[in-house]
């Protein structure tokens, strides 16, 4: 499976250890900053977004303060369904029923432990299809 990460300033040490557990299993492409000096989140939330658009990844991660502002930037694509998680339910909620591609986590909210968890629920739930399918296609 192949998996697009990216982040701003805020997610640089979850990116990190999100990556150092993930690499052995997942070909990963680190489209994040490595800098914890102020960066633009959009610029990065548009790389993962080009390759989930562009079917070049299957899945993305992306990480800023909130999570909002690259969901939002995310959501701008098409063929991209990006969800805001905090927690593993929100994770697995988002996958199972509304078939998101790309998981925002909060760095300044969440630990990169608890995102890491989020990470893995994400990866390895599947789309429910039935009566979801329906409603994602209305998306």
């Amino acid at each position: 499976m192949k998996i697009s990460i990216g982040n701003d300033h805020a997610g640089v040490n979850h990116k990190n250890y999100i990556i150092e557990n993930l690499n052995d299993k997942y070909d990963i492409k680190n489209h994040g900053t490595n800098e914890k000096s102020s960066v633009d989140y959009p610029d990065f939330a548009h790389l993962v977004s080009s390759d989930l658009h562009n079917q070049i990844s299957d899945l993305g991660i992306l990480i800023c303060g909130s999570g909002n502002g690259v969901a939002m930037t995310a959501n701008k694509y098409k063929k991209v369904r990006a969800a805001l998680c905090w927690n593993e339910k929100l994770a697995l909620l988002a996958k199972q029923h509304n078939n998101a591609n790309i998981v925002c986590i909060p760095a300044r909210f969440i630990s990169k432990e608890e995102a890491l968890h989020i990470v893995k629920s994400f990866i390895k739930t599947a789309f429910e299809g039935g009566r979801h399918e329906r409603r994602v296609n209305k998306i």
